[in-house]
């Protein structure tokens, strides 16, 4: 691949459940047949949602995209869940801000 320019873009579980969907789950060999039953069992929101999720929490509350990322797999359900992920940045967020971000969440979570 020399001279190809490669990005790598960062994916929720929903949207790695989609991916795989698309390839159709007879056609997944056996490390994709287990990440497929992970990130079933795992997928808190819909692909569509997540992809949603993970811009605004980028645009509107300037978190780095691998935050949002894994803010989304995870769904925080509270500001003390939040700062966990938020942590390792070392950045400070106003409580206010983190409590718009669990509403936000709150809003595109699946009922259980």
């Amino acid at each position: 691949m020399a001279g190809k320019s490669e990005k790598e873009k960062k994916l929720t579980l929903p949207e790695v459940k989609k991916l795989l969907e698309s390839i159709g789950e007879e056609n997944l060999d056996q490390f994709q047949r287990r990440t497929y039953d992970y990130v079933s069992k795992f997928s808190k929101v819909d692909a569509e949602a997540a992809g949603k999720l993970v811009e605004k929490l980028v645009k509107e509350f300037g978190l780095d995209e691998e935050e949002a990322v894994q803010i989304v797999n995870c769904m925080p359900k509270s500001v003390d869940e939040l700062r966990v992920f938020l942590a390792a940045g070392r950045k400070i967020i106003e409580t206010s801000k983190l409590e718009a971000i669990v509403i936000l969440l709150d809003e595109h979570r699946k009922p259980q």
